[in-house]
C-alpha cells in the first residue's frame, strides 16, 4: 500500500469535483476547490475521520467495499478505481518486474504487415521488437541504445530526440497518454528499477511532464492520429491503433494511412527504400 501516492490520488480527484457534480448544493463560497472531506465521507458512506486520515497517509489499508464507495462518491473511472486499489494494495500484483520478452508470434505478425508501421511496446514505453516500416518513420531502432528506443524519452527529453532523428509534429496527446501509462505502470511495479528510474529522470529532466505527473491521471483519451516529418517524404498522419497484450503487460502499436491518401503513398514510398536497401537493390 503507498500511502502517499494513495493520499495524493484522493485529493486530486476530490479537488477536481463540484457539489453540483455529485447531486449537492453548492452553499456558501468555498475557500478551497472541489468537494469538503466530509462531503466525500457521506458520499462514500464512511467515517469522516477514516476518510481524512486516508488523504493524509495515516490510516490502514481500507477495504475493497470502502474502496467501491470511495470509487462511486469521487465518480471515478473504471480506470481510476482500478488504479486507486492498486494504490491501496488490493489489487492483484504483477510481476516485481515488467516483462521485456516479446512472444517470436508477435514479431513474424508485424513483419508480415509491410505496409503498417509495427512494433511492440513494453510497459515502461521501450520499442522492444519493430519491422522494417517502423525503422523508416521512428529512426534507426537497431542501432538505438534501450534509452533511445524508449517512445516516452523521446516525448520527453528533446536531447534523446534529436539523437533519434524522429520528430513528431504535436506531441500533446501523446506526452498526456505516456504519463497516464506510466502511472499506472509505477503502480503496478514498485520494485522495478527500470520503471521507477525512468520517471524519476523524467520528473526531473522535463517540467512537461513533471506538471502533468502530478494530474494523477491514470487514463488519457487515446491517440488516435499522428503527424511525423520525415526528411525524405515530408508530412506522415498516419492512425494508430493500439492491441493490448495483456499476458506480458506490452502494446501491438500499428501505424496506417487511409488507402490511396498522400499518406500512404508516402509510406509506401518508404516501404519501397527499405525493401531496396535490405536486398541492395
Amino acid at each position: 500500500m503507498d500511502k502517499k501516492e494513495l493520499g495524493d490520488f484522493l485529493r486530486n480527484r476530490r479537488e477536481r469535483l463540484q457539489p453540483v457534480d455529485v447531486g449537492l448544493p453548492s452553499g456558501a463560497r468555498r475557500r478551497t476547490p472541489g468537494l469538503r472531506r466530509e462531503e466525500v465521507a457521506v458520499l462514500a458512506h464512511i467515517s469522516i475521520e477514516y476518510y481524512t486520515r486516508l488523504e493524509q497517509g495515516r490510516a490502514p489499508r481500507p477495504s475493497s467495499e470502502v474502496l467501491a464507495g470511495i470509487s462511486d462518491a469521487l465518480l471515478l473511472t473504471e480506470a481510476e478505481s482500478a488504479h486507486l486499489h492498486e494504490l491501496a494494495g488490493t489489487a492483484r500484483k504483477k510481476d516485481a518486474v515488467h516483462d521485456r520478452t516479446v512472444r517470436a508470434s508477435m514479431t513474424a505478425l508485424i513483419e508480415r504487415l509491410p505496409g503498417a508501421v509495427g512494433f511492440v511496446l513494453s510497459a515502461a514505453f521501450e520499442v522492444l521488437a519493430w519491422n522494417s516500416l517502423a525503422t523508416a518513420v521512428l529512426g534507426d531502432l537497431a542501432a538505438a541504445t534501450p534509452a533511445e528506443r524508449n517512445l516516452a524519452r523521446r516525448a520527453f527529453l528533446p536531447e534523446v530526440a534529436r539523437r533519434t532523428g524522429a520528430e513528431v509534429a504535436d506531441m500533446t496527446e501523446f506526452r498526456h497518454h505516456v504519463v497516464a501509462q506510466l502511472r499506472t505502470a509505477a503502480v503496478r511495479y514498485p520494485t522495478d528499477p527500470l520503471v521507477q528510474d525512468l520517471v524519476a529522470e523524467l520528473r526531473a529532466g522535463s517540467a512537461d511532464f513533471a506538471r502533468l505527473w502530478e494530474r494523477h491521471d491514470v487514463q488519457a483519451r487515446p491517440v488516435i492520429t499522428k503527424t511525423f516529418r520525415h526528411p525524405g517524404v515530408g508530412s506522415i498522419t498516419v492512425d494508430c491503433d493500439t492491441l493490448l497484450l495483456p499476458d506480458r503487460d506490452q502494446q501491438l502499436v500499428l501505424y496506417t494511412a487511409v488507402p490511396g491518401s498522400r499518406d500512404a503513398e508516402s509510406l509506401e514510398l518508404l516501404r519501397m527504400v527499405v525493401s531496396g536497401s535490405l536486398t541492395g537493390s
